[in-house]
Order: C-alpha cells, then structure tokens, then sequence
C-alpha cells in the first residue's frame, strides 16, 4: 500500500520546507507545487493527478510582502495567490478522489489596525488598503470553489516564527545593531505563532473532521511592538535598544526596498475559534518563542 499523500502548493520557502520535513517524518509522500519542482503550475492535468487520493492539500503559493508596493510588485502578490488557488480548485474539481482537506494561506493583516480590541473571526473587522484587499480577493477566490467532498479551511496566520526563517532573523540583527528598542510609538500590536503550532493546528483540524471555514492562526497571547523588542533584547542580551521613530523606519524601509506596514501596523489577532475547539499551544508566550528561535 501507498504511502498517505500530503501536497505542498508553494511549498518551497519557510513554511514549506517545515512543512515538508514534518509530513516526511510522520510517513507521508510529500509531493510539492511550484515552479521548480516535477509538479508545477503549468500542468493541470500533473496538479490533478498528483491530488488523486490525497489527505491534504496546503497551499502556501505567494510572492513574498516583504518588497516595495509598486504597480509591478502589487500585481505579482495578487496574481500569485488568486491565481494558483484558482488552479488548485479547478484541480479538484476533476478529480475522481479528491483531497479530503484543503488548507489555503490568508493573513491576519485581513483585519483592521486594532489598538482598542482584539480581532476575533466572528467579531474582527476587516480593514482597508492594498493588503487588505489582497487577503479579501485570495479568500473570495477560495470559498468560491463548492467541493462537496473536500472541506476548505482558510488559515488567517500572523506572523510565523521559528528557526532559520520568518521574522526571527531580521529582528535578532536589528536587535544585535543596538536598534531594538520601540518601532513607531511602540502601542502597535504584535500577533505571531511559532511555526510548530501552525503545524500542530494543520493536524488538529485534520482531524477534527466538522470543522471548516476561517481560523485565525496566532497564539492567544500577542504583545505592543515595545514589549517584543524588549523581549529580544533580554533573550540576545544587549542592553540597550535605539527607538526608531516612523519617519526613520520610512527611510530605512525606502534602502532596503519593502514598506514599513511590516512593522507599522497593529495587528491584534486572537484565535477565538481554535480555543473555543480545545485547541492547546505549545508556544503560547512569546519568550519561550523566540528563546527556542534564536
């Protein structure tokens, strides 16, 4: 008998090759999506003959936000996850045995910049702007697919973190330059999840078998800007961290050619859904987070 197949859609970066180790080690075949690999986008027919009989598909497919927001740059983040969940449906609708779970990437900057209250998925608000827009088409073109033998989850992550990836390397260099103290006035929140928890709740979904529709993915406990720079600072520990006010981070974004709402905007993310479900974080404190990232 066949190994049980899990398909990566996208998955080649951060997350997918996590992702690819850890289905690996559980006993999966793990077939991976993209532009380099066997399977690629250009090919329905291979896309859907590689989700015959499969347990999941996980769609991480999308340029990376970390750039500037130029016409080009704006196309190329839309188009590439509108696009390939697209493909990924219409896959799905010819197969004969077709995955028994569709997990498709969203973000948590969906919602809007909240310093007053904490968004949930039945009581957050979806915001506006460029991002926004972007989260509301790639989940509009998700949930427009009907499977009836597929059930369709879309994971709201916050910021991932973990080892070798994600945010954790960029802000520990800021920190060891002495430029880690507060971002802006330092009150935006920071909802993040350590990478093995996005994993583990990939699996406790699976297995919750009445589950569906929106899960915000980030841990219960997010923190202001200020209190994740100081964080950084004890567990690296340097003594001191220059603020960074926004017209200096403007300028600095400018140089390295991304945009300041990476750091800018608050994101205050709770994952209402997962816990009211029984879910449990491994990582639910941001020390313990980072301490095991670094």
């Amino acid at each position: 008998m066949k190994n049980k197949k899990v398909i990566l859609a996208g998955g080649t970066g951060f997350v997918g090759k996590y992702f690819q180790k850890k289905f690996s080690d559980l006993g999966y075949e793990v077939i991976v999506i993209a532009r380099n690999t066997s399977v690629n986008w250009k090919s329905l027919d291979e896309i859907t003959e590689a989700l015959e009989h499969s347990e999941m598909l996980i769609n991480l497919a999308g340029k990376s936000v970390d750039c500037r927001y130029n016409e080009k740059n704006k196309n190329e983040i839309l188009r590439s996850r509108t696009e390939t969940t697209k493909i990924l449906g219409e896959a799905i609708q010819k197969c004969k045995f077709p995955p028994k779970i569709w997990f498709n990437s969203s973000t948590a900057t969906i919602y809007r910049h909240a310093e007053d209250r904490p968004m949930t998925e039945k009581e957050g608000e979806i915001g506006t702007g460029f991002s926004v827009g972007v989260a509301t088409a790639w989940e509009k073109e998700f949930f427009n697919f009907e499977l009836e033998n597929t059930r369709q989850i879309a994971l709201r992550m916050a910021i991932i973190l973990g080892k070798d990836g994600g945010a954790i390397p960029p802000l520990a260099n800021i920190v060891r330059l002495g430029l880690g103290g507060k971002q802006g006035n330092g009150n935006q929140m920071f909802s993040w999840l350590h990478i093995y928890d996005l994993y583990r709740i990939i699996l406790f979904l699976q297995e919750n078998e009445n589950l569906e529709g929106v899960f915000n993915c980030s841990s219960p406990n997010p923190v202001k800007n200020k209190e994740l720079m100081q964080i950084f600072r004890e567990k690296i520990k340097m003594p001191f961290g220059i603020p960074t006010p926004k017209f200096l981070l403007e300028i600095g974004a400018f140089m390295i050619r991304t945009e300041t709402e990476l750091l800018l905007k608050s994101r205050w993310v709770i994952p209402q859904r997962l816990q009211d479900e029984g879910f449990e974080f491994e990582y639910p404190r941001l020390e313990k987070a980072i301490e095991e990232s670094l």
